[in-house]
């Protein structure tokens, strides 16, 4: 793929030059001079601003990691190309951004990650283009090295030497040289520069509101385009809307957003000729008048169903017509009706009104007219009339377009061109300007220009800029995707106009403010900057005294001798508090400490003095909630029932004495709280109301997602993890504000970024509605990357590149399956060396192994390293035709068709096969398919006119550039088709031979044979005789390998395991067979990698990911977090599903199931309970197209479905207890990083749910079930775990208690919930009403008890993570699917018959004599693997015990046994087989349960302080702690012991939580012993550690 890429000269991209340097080596750009920057990739896309280019050849070369190595490597890259282009480029004053780049850089050699990447590009290029940085650098040590170090590499001594010296001083005119990031803004189709025509047509019935800012600001973006014309017109066809005051506002406000039309129009200047069309449609017969009922005529067109007046005649309509012209009472009853067609199945087609009767006069024609034109038939004909070229509507008009068009042909007028684009719709927000007249007419505003309105004059009260304004509504671009965006887009766009100006001032709530006394501080004023990044802001007064003022909130943060920053003034320390009786501060007392300016642990404050020479001024701080309480209002809801009655929120302050002197309009920061936006300004006191105003401040938001701003600090503990994953959403790639219309490569590094906030704010546990509303982003973006890709969006997968869009030529690589499944394995390669998440390695490889199905679909062939395909011309890039060889027969060559245009034709017809097939899997509409199937027809007939044959998949023609086939000179030569027919038949004489095992002699004469054959091909043609299909090894090759491999095998006796040994040396890497290579079929042999590539002491995660899927116990699935379990570890599940069935069933518990769909009345009736699963919830909303009444829920648990059952069952005490259990799958739709077994979306568990009389017999029945899961772990899979009770933030919600048993993974150093028992009390029984009659208590109901309880499929990844090692999985005897594997050795081409059908006989033998001991044993007899490899294959799947069974051992009666637990091997005689294994089997499972004992007991220990248990902690250990039970302190220690990096690749970085407060803890708790946080007395020792 070639790359155009433009630069100007006299201000060159420095650091889009450098990553096109850096790429070069991979990707072809081509780099020229010219008027303005910019990167061609195709005809239709094109990127002008430098970051854009630099991402984009990122991308398309992701092999050198220029944009990181991982998600969180890209989220840093961003922010340092936004901080190059915001922070340095242009901008005067560098100290600030080189003062945070040298703390960046003070340990690290690049700015992100390893290695250089766009980070380093685009800073460096900033700096070395900017005129400051030359005098400053010797100032930052840190900058100033990693900035030579880069100067000294070859690719910026090459840009710079170059382009540098081109570069001109940076000014303040260059600050706004960069460009804008935008939405995609299509090409008009058929524009003519300088002939567009487009138009602008409100109705002036209301103020305009940002939807038509869009619809205003795009159609002027393409009149400037296409220097064309705008036309502003004003549609005034209903006089009952029409108001002469609203054409002012509106008039204002397009003037407001710098819109300029070149023409004002109205359509009822063209009233005479609309009705005289009309007229000519009712004489023609295209039209009549009506006088059905409106009522009548609604249900008509509903039915489809003519009217009576639709025939009738023409003088009929002209006499009606007459009626309604005249406004008689009849002829209001009226309207005239276009005749087009009632069985339409578009409702817009089924005869429309185009004109009815309204008396009412009209602001311009006063009483001129009765009758008035509907809009659907004026627009068509005044878009006409004046000239419009292109009609820009939104996408809700479509069903209209027809009728549009029909109009148009029935007038016989000039047709305009329709584009639609889509509309702006926001949550929690009525765009309707009937709704929005509503509001102001009910009171609930106070106008138009209210601040909770959309309207343009509402947001700019609020707080917007014109310039943010406009910025987010060209970020939509000309998208026709419909989405619903948050409000936050649109103010983080204002946040980027406002933040570099905005000058700081501060304001303290005066509910409750607290006296400081500093003693020493003398009164007095300073000057200090208003903004501290922007000294042109100005300055500002600020005072200082012996008394100031600081927020109660924060006050009651504070405690004596702590060092508190205050803000503007230094380090204080506070010397002493008083609180009141009722806890609260009363005063402070605090003294100077301004020589001290150690600022990185204190806790930073505003404050204000409290003096008479500069009094504090009243202020009113207001927050504004959405009016509508709904984020999306339906069409069949009534948006009156949504209202938020209290959307205004008022907040009294004592604000700094500096903004007396704002003005309306202002806009301000308050420090800690937010930007503002001055509402009224302050007023001294009146000589007429004898009393002051107080500054009234609006509250501007910034596009973070968050309640409201508080400056307190109250609950900053709590909300720092919240606000610092919002705070990290801003990271997000500032290339794609909008998103709506961004490309699809900034669509896709938006959804990763937007992906990650979501992670951080579930890992933070911040509030559900910012979750919710990341989440609703996220999905948001998804769609939009669907609509512009065709592509479902799956992590992992390569960024788009908009080269996808176009269809490739034939010798561009893209387009090659074989490049494509190449490129896609160096993806996947690279993504494992560099520990990648592993779901984004996942998805890679699902990717790869559906382009090989897709290589096999147009091969006929399966993919194989370094094998080009079969008949199909590789391209260029991949495999260059070879150099022309010595032809005896030239002429052939001349005369067959060139084969260059075949093969871009067969390229041609497989991709159009594909188009087709995708559509048909899609179910796109029938003409759409037809029309596919067409253009494949054609190209298929065009490509047999040209080779003279029919189009067969796989079967590409011939070309020069084959590189395993014949060269064309030889092609047509009979000789030497003669010759390759020779040698593939002999080629398949020798194989037959072998596979026939026939005698050597007879072997090697065939094989001289076929070697003298290949000889005089050679000499013929000048080349090596290569296969036609050459798909790895040759036989010879194969036969070598055998060779080896038997040789290595042993001959029997019990020297068996030592050539299995030999053997295992070589297997890893070239053992054969399939991943797993467990069918009986004796087909071709694979090359594949069977053993583990990752060890588990090293990389835990691609250990796992490997032991799971190569050990056959997962498939991955195509849908993210859910997985096929097969049946190597479905078995395992069964084990535990069977002991587990058979104990309960001896508590008297019953199997049942209940349906999978709970109502959202159902689940929504526990409030705590559906809170805590609300974000994991998935709902079903449609029936195929239908969406449905009301959402349905999968049931994420069964509390909600089973429990209304129970309510109807129990009446009576008789009636309990109820004990049922069921077996089924929940779906949890978790965003984590999602683990096979360990966190899905789907899993396979038992629910257990009881319900009791009293609430002993409920106690009891929970530890009994905590027991019996205690033993599914312990006696059957080898697992200790600690039984205990769960705290009250973790324990299960709406529940009572929480009892569980909790695994320990020493690999991880990570503990894991295993299995939970509950007690609910009667919580839920009370919300369900399950009550009983109490028999001591006659006439009096009772609440039941009850319990429910789990364990899940979690348990096998449990045991994997446990037992397995670096051989792969290790399967305790008592629930693996096979106990015992026998496998035969010494089976060679020496081994005669007899003695082969002996030894397998000797096995069956042995087979047969351990079923009937209870053993689960299998006999692998496959014949086309070696033993090495068997013991490899078995290994990995973790078999107890391998039998080896040879000829010498059936000689001396005997067999081996090899334990996978230890790899000890043991010579076991053949009459004491049975009891030996018995024996050996549970001596395995015993020794797997003490090492895993051993091990938890090492790394679980007591201690009883914070710094010993952080260092214990950070070891990977799980510590018992003295705790106090409280929320508040398990959310602090959670924070306290945080780890800056990931334990796993992908996996969020966590803080320590409490798994449980054991039964049985390692020490006893001391009279009078703290809690580890010092602050409350010790409850019990509680076991803490980092969990799954």
């Amino acid at each position: 793929m070639a790359l155009n890429f433009t630069i100007n000269t006299s201000n060159p991209p420095i650091g889009a030059l450098l990553a096109a340097e850096h790429v070069k080596g991979s990707v072809q750009v081509s780099v020229e001079e010219g008027k303005d920057t910019r990167l061609d990739v195709s005809d239709a896309i094109h990127f002008h601003d430098a970051n854009s280019i630099s991402r984009y050849l990122a991308r398309v070369a992701p092999a050198l990691g220029l944009y990181g190595a991982n998600m969180m490597e890209q989220t840093e890259v961003d922010h340092w190309l936004e901080f190059s282009a915001q922070r340095l480029c242009g901008q005067p004053g560098l100290a600030a951004a080189l003062g945070e780049l040298d703390k960046a850089l003070s340990l690290r050699t690049f700015l992100v990650g390893h290695g250089v990447t766009l980070a380093d590009l685009s800073v460096w290029a900033s700096l070395k283009g900017h005129g400051e940085w030359q005098g400053q650098s010797k100032s930052f040590a840190h900058v100033s090295r990693w900035f030579f170090f880069l100067s000294s590499q070859v690719p910026f001594t090459a840009v710079g030497n170059k382009y540098a010296k081109k570069n001109p001083p940076m000014s303040k005119s260059n600050s706004d040289e960069k460009k804008q990031d935008v939405g995609k803004f299509v090409d008009l189709p058929g524009a003519e520069m300088g002939k567009v025509v487009v138009r602008f047509p409100p109705e002036a019935s209301g103020y305009l509101h940002i939807g038509h800012a869009k619809a205003a600001l795009l159609n002027q973006h393409y009149q400037v385009t296409f220097k064309g014309k705008l036309i502003m017109r004003f549609d005034d066809t209903n006089p009952e809307k029409e108001k002469e005051d609203f054409e002012k506002v509106i008039l204002e406000d397009v003037a407001m957003l710098q819109i300029h039309p070149d023409q004002f129009t109205y359509t009822s200047d063209h009233f005479p000729t609309i009705m005289r069309f009309a007229e000519q449609l009712l004489s023609e017969g295209k039209a009549y008048i009506d006088n059905t009922p409106p009522e009548q005529m609604k249900q008509e067109r509903e039915q489809r169903a003519e009217s009576k007046c639709r025939n009738n005649t023409v003088e009929q309509n002209m006499k009606m017509w007459t009626a309604m012209k005249a406004g008689t009472e009849f002829g209001q009853t009226c309207c005239m009706r276009a005749k087009m067609d009632m069985s339409s199945n578009n409702g817009c087609m089924r005869d429309p009104t185009l004109y009815r009767c309204k008396n009412t006069p009209h602001p311009r024609t006063g009483s001129t007219y009765k009758v008035y034109p509907t809009y659907d038939f004026a627009c068509p004909i005044v878009d006409s009339l004046e000239g419009v070229t292109h009609a820009l509507r939104t996408t809700e008009y479509h069903d209209r377009d027809e009728q549009f068009y029909w109009i148009i042909e029935a007038l016989r007028l000039r047709k305009p061109y329709i584009w639609e684009y889509a509309r702006l719709n926001l949550n929690n927000t009525v765009l309707s300007k009937r709704k929005l007249t509503w509001f102001v007419d009910q009171g609930y505003v106070d106008g138009w220009d209210d601040p909770r309105f959309p309207t343009v004059r509402g947001v700019l009260r609020r707080g917007m800029t014109v310039e943010g304004l406009k910025q987010f509504i060209a970020a939509q671009g000309g998208s026709r995707s419909v989405v619903n965006m948050e409000w936050d887009k649109i103010w983080a766009f204002n946040k980027k106009v406002i933040d570099p100006v905005a000058p700081r001032f501060t304001a303290l709530s005066s509910s409750y403010v607290v006296p400081v006394s500093v003693a020493e501080a003398a009164e007095e004023m300073k000057e200090v900057a208003k903004h501290p990044k922007n000294a042109e802001v100005g300055m500002k007064e600020v005072w200082y005294g012996p008394r100031v003022l600081v927020e109660g909130a924060d006050a009651e943060t504070f405690s004596e001798g702590e060092t508190v920053t205050f803000i503007n003034w230094g380090n204080l320390i506070i010397t002493k508090i008083n609180k009141g009786s009722d806890g609260k501060v009363v005063s402070m007392e605090a003294r100077l400490n301004l020589d001290n300016k150690d600022f990185k642990k204190t806790t930073k404050i505003t404050w204000l003095a409290e003096t008479n020479s500069a009094p504090l001024l009243p202020t009113i701080c207001i927050n504004y909630q959405p009016l509508i309480s709904k984020p999306v209002i339906t069409k069949d809801d009534d948006f009156k029932e949504f209202i938020n009655k209290n959307s205004k929120l008022e907040e009294k302050m004592l604000g700094d004495p500096c903004l007396k002197n704002l003005k309306k309009g202002d806009v301000i920061q308050l420090q800690r709280r937010g930007f503002y936006i001055c509402d009224q300004p302050y007023e001294p006191v009146s000589p007429n109301s004898c009393k002051e105003s107080p500054c009234v401040l609006l509250y501007i938001p910034d596009g973070h997602v968050k309640e409201m701003p508080t400056a307190g600090s109250k609950d900053k503990s709590k909300s720092q993890a919240s606000s610092n994953a919002a705070a990290s959403s801003k990271a997000a790639p500032a290339s794609s504000p909008a998103p709506a219309s961004a490309s699809a490569g900034d669509l896709f590094s938006s959804i990763i970024a937007q992906g990650e906030t979501v992670r951080q704010l579930k890992t933070a546990k911040a509030p559900k509605e910012e979750v919710d509303k990341a989440v609703q982003q996220l999905l948001s973006l998804k769609a939009q990357f669907k609509q512009q890709t065709g592509l479902d969006y799956k992590p992992g997968m390569a960024p788009p590149t908009t080269a996808t869009a176009t269809p490739a030529m034939s010798t561009d690589t893209a387009s090659c399956p074989f490049t494509r499944v190449t490129q896609q394995g160096e993806v996947v390669r690279k993504l494992k060396a560099e520990g990648a998440p592993k779901d984004q390695v996942d998805a890679a490889v699902k990717q790869l192994l559906a382009l090989k199905v897709e290589y096999k679909q147009a091969t006929g062939q399966d993919y194989k390293p370094g094998a080009a395909p079969v008949q199909k011309a590789p391209a260029p890039a991949q495999a260059p035709a070879p150099a022309p060889t010595p032809a005896p027969a030239p002429a052939p060559v001349h005369s067959s068709p060139s084969p260059a245009p075949a093969a871009g034709l067969y390229e041609k017809v497989a991709e159009q096969g594909e188009m087709v097939r995708k559509l048909k899997v899609a179910k796109a509409p029938k003409d759409q398919v037809d029309a596919a199937v067409k253009q494949l027809l054609a190209l298929k007939a065009e490509y047999k006119q040209q080779t003279g044959q029919d189009y067969k998949p796989g079967q590409a023609p011939t070309s020069p550039a084959q590189t395993q086939s014949s060269s064309p000179s030889t092609n047509s030569s009979p000789q030497v088709q003669q010759l390759l027919s020779q040698v593939s038949q002999q080629g398949e004489l020798v194989r037959k031979l072998k596979s026939e095992k026939a005698p050597k002699e007879q072997v090697d004469q065939a094989v001289k044979t076929l070697l003298d054959l290949k000889s005089q091909y050679k000499t013929l043609t000048g080349e090596d005789y290569k296969p036609v299909a050459a798909a790895g090894a040759s036989g010879g090759e194969d036969k070598n390998r055998k060779e080896r491999e038997n040789k290595s095998e042993k001959q029997g006796g019990g020297g068996g395991g030592k050539k299995g040994k030999g053997d295992k040396g070589n297997q890893g890497k070239e053992a054969s067979g399939g991943a797993g290579g467990s069918g009986e079929g004796q087909g071709p042999k694979k090359q594949t990698r069977l053993g583990l590539e990752a060890k588990k002491e090293e990389n835990l995660a691609d250990w796992y990911s490997q032991v799971i899927t190569k050990a056959e116990m997962i498939e991955y699935y195509d849908v993210s977090g859910c997985y096929v379990l097969r049946p190597w570890s479905f078995s395992i599940w069964e084990s535990i599903k069977e002991f587990f069935d058979r104990e309960i069933k001896k508590l008297g518990v019953e199997n049942c199931y209940f349906p999978m769909f709970v109502s959202q009345a159902a689940l929504e009736k526990e409030k705590s309970h559906i809170e805590d699963f609300a974000p994991e919830v998935a709902w079903v909303t449609r029936s195929g197209k239908t969406e449905l009444a009301e959402p349905i829920a999968v049931r994420p648990t069964s509390e909600t479905v089973m429990y209304p059952a129970y309510a109807k069952w129990v009446q009576s005490h008789r009636d309990l207890p109820i004990k049922l259990n069921q077996w089924c799958n929940v779906v949890r739709w978790e965003f984590k990083h999602p683990q096979p077994f360990l966190r899905t979306r789907e899993f396979l568990w038992q629910e257990g749910h009881t319900a009791f009389a009293t609430k002993e017999e409920a106690a009891e029945e929970v530890l009994q079930i905590l027991d019996l899961y205690a033993r599914v772990y312990e006696e059957l899979m080898a697992i200790p775990v600690v039984k205990g009770r769960k705290t009250e933030k973790e324990k299960f919600a709406g529940g009572d208690y929480t009892t569980t048993v909790e695994a320990f993974i020493s690999a991880s150093g990570r503990a894991i919930q295993g299995a939970t028992s509950h007690h609910l009390g009667q919580n839920f029984a009370k919300m369900f009403e399950i009550m009983f009659e109490d028999p001591k208590r006659p006439g009096e109901k009772q609440l039941a008890f009850q319990n429910s309880w789990g364990i899940t499929t979690r348990t096998i990844g449990v045991l994997t993570m446990v037992h397995g090692d670096n051989m792969g999985l290790v399967l305790p005897p008592r629930v693996a699917c096979l106990q015992v594997v026998i496998i035969p050795c010494g089976v060679t081409a020496s081994l005669s018959e007899q003695d082969r059908e002996a030894l397998m006989a000797q096995c069956s033998k042995y087979n047969s004599r351990l079923l009937q001991a209870d053993v689960r044993v299998k006999t692998d007899v496959r014949d086309n693997y070696s033993p090495g490899w068997k013991f490899n294959h078995w290994e990995l799947k973790g078999v107890p015990i391998r039998l080896e069974v040879g000829p010498k051992d059936m000689q001396q009666r005997q067999c081996v046994a090899v334990r996978r637990d230890t790899g000890a091997k043991v010579t076991i005689p053949e009459a004491e087989v049975e009891k030996k294994l018995v024996a050996m089997l549970e001596d395995i499972q015993n020794n797997l349960f003490k090492k895993a004992s051993d091990d938890l007991k090492s790394n679980m220990l007591a201690v009883d302080t914070m710094e010993q248990f952080q260092k214990e902690l950070d070891q990977g250990k799980i510590v018992q702690i003295p705790f106090c039970g409280g929320i508040e302190c398990e959310d602090w220690i959670k924070k306290i012991t945080a780890k800056d990096q990931d334990l796993e690749p992908g996996a969020p970085s966590m803080g320590a939580k409490s798994l449980c407060i054991p039964f049985s803890p390692l020490k006893t708790l001391q009279p009078g012993q703290m809690c580890v946080s010092g602050k409350e007395a010790a409850q019990y020792y509680t076991l803490f550690g980092r969990s799954y």
